[in-house]
């Protein structure tokens, strides 16, 4: 990484430095204000089963766009985006299993390439933050920890699997607060899906998150999760497509539409 973080204040700025090569790390916490989003992107052919497996699975797939096959292009997230090159890093999977974390796929794209932009966390983070919440991973500069659960999505066509979660620790009366403060954000995720016991989940040790960084959580904080846009790629190692490319975790599109256009009253 070539740019100082501070310095990527706006989407458009990200995408620049991601572009040219400058900037390959994680974006929680960058270009504040400017929604994020995960980006999943499919041939043509298992596009359809994938959309509906958003549409029934609207809290950890929150569908922001949805491209035509072959554009790579978003139009109405972003103007003068390229989703092959405008992301920190790819991951790149053939039947099922992760081959490649490049940090552009300009070489890979194909003409019957359908993109999927889905709501990210990382866009709620800057409302907790201007709320006077502590947001873990972004004040030790981490990326944030998620967790693949027992819980299992509902399945469409051929795709299945279980629910990824990110996970940010608050005490009680903070955590209240991050409930009220995301529920006003259903188009990146909304409200937790679960508070405390991540037994229940099926985590065993948080210490060894699936995804991202462990983070320290104090005696008296609770462990607090929200549906994670990474679910589709624990969907896609078990549906084993021969071709699917996805964000690498933590490493977000940055779009050009503000926070604010996502929150509901």
């Amino acid at each position: 990484m070539n740019v100082d973080r501070s310095s990527l204040q706006t989407g458009a700025s990200v995408r620049q430095a991601c572009r040219t090569g400058k900037f390959t790390g994680q974006t929680s916490g960058l270009a504040s204000g400017f929604a994020q989003a995960n980006l999943v992107i499919l041939r043509e052919r298992d596009a359809s089963d994938f959309l509906q497996f958003c549409q029934k699975n609207p809290k950890p797939c929150p569908l922001l766009e949805v491209t035509k096959a072959g554009d790579y292009y978003p139009a109405k997230l972003a103007t003068d985006a390229d989703l092959r090159t405008d992301l920190p890093r790819y991951r790149v999977w053939k039947q099922g299993t992760l081959i490649d974390e490049p940090t552009e796929i300009s070489h890979l794209w194909r003409e019957d390439l359908v993109s999927f932009l889905i709501g990210c966390s990382f866009t709620f983070e800057a409302a907790l933050i201007e709320a006077g919440l502590p947001v873990r991973h972004i004040d030790l500069g981490l990326n944030v920890p998620m967790y693949r659960t027992t819980i299992q999505c509902e399945p469409a066509g051929i795709f299945s699997g279980p629910l990824v979660v990110s996970m940010r620790p608050f005490k009680p009366a903070d955590a209240i607060r991050a409930v009220q403060i995301t529920s006003r954000f259903p188009a990146v995720h909304g409200a937790p899906v679960h508070m405390g016991f991540p037994e229940q989940l099926g985590i065993t040790n948080l210490a060894q998150p699936d995804y991202g960084d462990a983070v320290p959580v104090e005696p008296e904080e609770l462990h607090v999760f929200w549906a994670c846009g990474v679910t589709p790629q624990a969907v896609l190692m078990q549906a084993k497509l021969d071709f699917a490319i996805t964000h690498s975790p933590g490493c977000m599109f940055v779009s050009d539409l503000k926070d604010e256009a996502l929150t509901i009253s």
